[in-house]
């Protein structure tokens, strides 16, 4: 819980943006340890300048994190921070991921592990007959093979898909540039709706946000993160949806389109993403043999109780301050009868400064010895 709070807490502080968060939780192997940590320490963090401090500085002792969580919760009594286990794992992945994603509807939509298939349909807010009537079509026929369906809720072709998916009764999942509780457009208030009563809303921005123009480009991040693959159905040149077609190829995601005729405008950006590698839809069955072609994501190892160490793997030469957290963790584990150990608990007993023992679980990893959980959690690797 007080790593939870820490991540609410840091992200309420001006100029810290989830990069930044990811820099501290690195350098102080949590951020409840940076909450407490003096600024000139702060100071020494890429990319906390003069600027953030001071910020820093001000807001800080204004907020107790404890007590903020408890406030925060009466608005916003649902959501994950990368502290939960059930924060999705594909998340974690990008370089920026957010600090707090709110969430409305069924949270079981989300795998946690990203083992079940999502797959993300964007486009402009002003298509084409055809555009719309193909969205509709594979939206539906991903939802009757257990496909969830990944999209914004604006107007257009994230609309037609996520009706195509709820006709079909499969699971679809709107990502929100406003809060949860917000319906936009106005028009789509009934789909809203139907979204949270049968599917899953979510968002970085809290209950009771309005519209942002900055906040849509921020939000495709997620959806080309959290989806295997993004179609795209219909977009111009300058279009949000390439934006979630470009984040999905720099996450090493695969990136289809819908394709269109030379002749129409809103189709000049799918043109443009097929001469820089992206794979043309040509039917529905033709886009499931596709996205059968997609690897599955490996499973998180997790040691099973009674196999031994020595077993699995080849014990590498460790220097004094690895051997030291080395024999740490294997006596915790052993002696705990729990799967995985937290962070806070290998600090605890090592008796060392938090971003040492970072720096060793780091190094232990790599050697194949030790493997990061959700909600920094370490187990013995198998």
């Amino acid at each position: 819980m007080q790593e939870r709070a820490a991540w609410l807490a840091w992200a309420q502080i001006s100029g810290i943006g989830p990069v930044s968060l990811q820099r501290l939780q690195e350098h102080f192997g949590s951020l409840t340890r940076a909450w407490t940590a003096p600024l000139d320490e702060l100071g020494s963090v890429n990319g906390i300048g003069p600027t953030v401090l001071k910020a820093i500085a001000a807001q800080r002792p204004q907020l107790d994190p404890d007590a903020f969580l408890s406030h925060h919760l009466r608005a916003n009594p649902t959501f994950w921070t990368p502290a939960d286990p059930d924060y999705p794992r594909l998340l974690k992945e990008i370089p920026d991921p957010p600090a707090v994603l709110y969430y409305r509807g069924n949270p079981a939509l989300l795998d946690a592990q990203g083992h079940t298939p999502v797959v993300a349909i964007v486009g402009t807010r002003d298509p084409s007959d055809y555009a719309q009537r193909w969205t509709r079509k594979l939206a539906v026929v991903l939802a009757k093979n257990d496909i969830a369906v990944i999209s914004g809720m604006a107007e257009g072709i994230d609309t037609q898909a996520h009706l195509g998916c709820l006709e079909a009764k499969g699971q679809t999942i709107a990502v929100l540039g406003t809060g949860t509780d917000i319906a936009y457009p106005p028009r789509n208030r009934a789909l809203h709706q139907q979204i949270l009563e049968r599917g899953l809303a979510i968002s970085e921005y809290p209950a009771g946000t309005q519209p942002n123009r900055a906040h849509f480009p921020r939000r495709n991040r997620m959806i080309a993160a959290l989806s295997r693959a993004t179609l795209v159905m219909e977009a111009p040149q300058r279009s949000g949806a390439l934006i979630t077609a470009y984040m999905a190829n720099d996450y090493g995601r695969d990136v289809y389109v819908l394709p269109g005729t030379l002749d129409n405008p809103r189709a000049a950006g799918c043109l443009g993403l097929m001469t820089k590698g992206a794979q043309l839809i040509l039917g529905e069955g033709h886009l499931l043999e596709l996205l059968g072609t997609i690897p599955t994501l490996d499973p998180i190892p997790v040691k099973s109780p009674g196999i031994p160490v020595a077993a699995k793997v080849e014990m590498p030469a460790l220097s004094a301050d690895l051997q030291k957290v080395w024999t740490l963790v294997q006596s915790l584990y052993e002696g705990s009868g729990q799967t995985a150990l937290s962070f806070d608990r290998l600090v605890q007993d090592a008796a060392q400064p938090a971003n040492e023992v970072s720096s060793a679980l780091l190094q232990l990893e790599l050697m194949g010895l030790v493997t990061q959980l959700p909600g920094m959690r370490y187990a013995v690797a198998m």
